[in-house]
This record gives structure tokens, sequence and C-alpha cells, in this order.
């Protein structure tokens, strides 16, 4: 694992990426499913925001493997919490009006 500072900025380009694709959408197709875009970008903040004071707050009792153990976590859930938030939009796009 390399730096914290590090898995923060690939936590901040990751989730920005799909706030960036929430948006070009919504410009692409305004009439489309704006409530479901904008609660995909508010769930995506937040999720940003929590894998962000996870890493600001490991648990302090740890040893040494166990902190890095923590922030292979964190990083095991930014990937995954990504996917979901690209498939929450992806499904969105899918339901398209026509």
């Amino acid at each position: 694992m390399g730096s914290i500072r590090k898995l923060k900025k690939e936590i901040d380009s990751k989730v920005y990426e799909v706030i960036s694709d929430c948006f070009t959408f919504s410009e692409l197709y305004p009439d489309n499913k704006p409530d479901e875009v904008s609660g995909i970008i508010s769930d995506a903040v937040n999720f940003r925001n929590d894998l962000i004071h996870r890493i600001n707050n490991p648990d302090p009792s740890a040893d040494p493997k166990g902190v890095n153990a923590h922030y292979q976590l964190i990083n095991k859930d930014l990937v995954g919490g990504v996917d979901k938030l690209c498939d929450r939009l992806s499904s969105v796009s899918k339901k398209k009006k026509k």
C-alpha cells in the first residue's frame, strides 16, 4: 500500500470521476431522472466523506499490521463503492426516455 496521502487522492479522483459522469449524463439528458442522478451525486459525496473520516480516524489501539489492514479495507471498500455508484448510474441511463 502507498501512503495515506495517495489513498486520499485516489478516493477523491475516483469519486469525482463518478460525480463528473453524473453531471455529464444530466447535461446530455436533462429531462431524464434528475432526482435519481442527484441522489447518486449525494451518495457519492457521503461515501467520499465516510472514507476520508475512516482514514483520519484509525483505531489507536491497533498494532501496525492492524492499521495496515484497516487501510487495505478502506481501499477495497473504495473499489466496491465506486462500482456500485457506477452501476446505479448505468441503470439510470438504461431507463432513459426514448
